[in-house]
């Protein structure tokens, strides 16, 4: 029995296609998320779903603040996580651990790097966040955002990249964890509460809070999940150095 395709493939599907034909042609731009979304009739959170796969597979870049540019009529090979990650737990798992490193030493170069201006975007998405804490929908959107403006803070492209991406692709688990936030008095609250504390080490300018406070969220996220991380206690307690560290 065939698996009926989600909204996000359905319309990813579509606008490959258009690509493909030169609908897009290579060099210009994509229309906006919200005229996007008037034509396939979803959220503006499927398009961002959307553009993303389309950017991960290599057929547009994009930037915020500046579009969805075309760059490519097929796709291309590279690093990928696969579309169903979330429905398996092994996998979820290793994309977990993979982002306790990567977040980790994002938030330790972010409190290295961050300007007064990365500073205040971080300060009002947890100020909506706050405000949206018992609204699953909208605390996901947050909570994404949150951690996409620390790879923001690095000032690297390539960390903004590539945890966007693992973020976006993992949105159903973000999902998953929130809805079992709720079902459980406070824990939101709970969650909130570790956001604030990368934040304030982030502020602070202080790269070995930053991650310690990044990593233990992560670790944490991954506990509410339910995921194991074998051999990871081992790992901890050996030690490894901070390559921010000086020597």
């Amino acid at each position: 029995m065939t698996k009926a395709l989600t909204l996000t493939q359905q319309v990813a599907q579509q606008m490959t296609g258009d690509i493909r034909d030169g609908v897009y042609p290579v060099g210009t731009k994509l229309p906006s998320g919200k005229d996007l979304a008037t034509r396939f009739g979803v959220s503006q959170s499927v398009i961002r779903e959307v553009t993303e796969r389309l950017r991960s597979n290599g057929l547009i870049d994009s930037r915020q603040g500046a579009g969805c540019t075309v760059k490519a009529r097929t796709e291309t090979g590279g690093f990928r996580v696969p579309h169903a990650v979330g429905a398996d737990r092994a996998d979820l798992a290793d994309v977990y651990e993979l982002r306790l490193d990567l977040e980790g030493a994002a938030a330790a170069l972010a409190a290295v790097r961050r300007t007064d201006a990365d500073i205040d975007a971080l300060a009002a998405i947890l100020k909506s966040l706050a405000d949206n804490l018992y609204t699953p929908d909208h605390a996901v959107e947050l909570d994404i955002a949150f951690h996409v403006a620390i790879a923001d803070a690095t000032h690297n492209r390539y960390y903004v990249d590539l945890l966007q991406y693992l973020n976006l692709q993992i949105r159903q688990a973000v999902q998953t964890a929130r809805t079992h936030s709720l079902a459980r008095q406070r824990l939101p609250d709970e969650v909130h509460r570790e956001h604030i504390r990368v934040f304030e080490a982030i502020r602070a300018g202080d790269p070995a809070a930053a991650r310690v406070a990044a990593t233990s969220h992560l670790q944490n996220a991954a506990a509410r999940l339910n995921l194991v991380f074998p051999g990871r206690d081992a790992l901890n307690s050996a030690g490894t150095p901070s390559p921010l560290t000086s020597e």
